[in-house]
């Protein structure tokens, strides 16, 4: 899971970042905006099969690639 996780941001970010530094907070530094998350979500949708909706979406649970994963995990 953590692979799948990490090629999504990677992808979404054009930054190998978050595979060398999995506690980068990706917001902060700007390596993913807010229309970022919206694909993020999508694809971890249909990637992971999880069901985050953007309503329910807090940003300090999911700000770092360790963060991401983790919640990943919890939800399948």
């Amino acid at each position: 899971m953590q692979d799948t996780v990490l090629d999504i941001l990677e992808e979404l970010t054009g930054s190998d970042e978050v595979r060398n530094d999995l506690d980068i907070d990706i917001f902060e530094t700007g390596l993913l905006d807010s229309m970022g998350t919206v694909q993020m979500l999508l694809e971890l949708q249909a990637q992971c099969g999880i069901d985050v909706p953007v309503s329910e979406f807090e940003r300090t649970e999911w700000n770092t690639p360790n963060k991401i994963i983790a919640k990943v995990e919890s939800m399948q």
